[in-house]
C-alpha cells in the first residue's frame, strides 16, 4: 500500500448518505475555503462539520441518537 493510500481520509458513502448541492455567497465560500486549508481538510468536510454541530445544538437530543446509531 502506499503512502498516500495509507494517509487518504475515507470517503462518506452508502446507502445512509444523502448528497446535497449547496450555493454560498462569494465571501462566505471564501471563508469556508480558508478554514478548509487551514485545517488541511475539504471544504466538504467543514460544511458537514457545521452542520452536524448547528443540528446537536438545536436538537441535541437527536444528536446523540444519530451518533449512538452511527457507531
Amino acid at each position: 500500500m502506499s503512502r498516500l493510500r495509507s494517509i487518504a481520509k475515507p470517503r462518506i458513502g452508502g446507502s445512509d448518505v444523502t448528497r446535497a448541492s449547496v450555493s454560498f455567497p462569494a465571501d462566505v465560500y471564501a471563508e469556508l475555503e480558508r478554514i478548509a486549508t487551514s485545517k488541511k481538510v475539504s471544504v466538504a468536510w467543514v460544511v458537514r462539520e457545521a452542520a452536524e454541530r448547528y443540528v446537536a445544538d438545536q436538537w441535541p437530543l437527536l444528536a446523540s441518537t444519530s451518533k449512538r446509531s452511527g457507531e
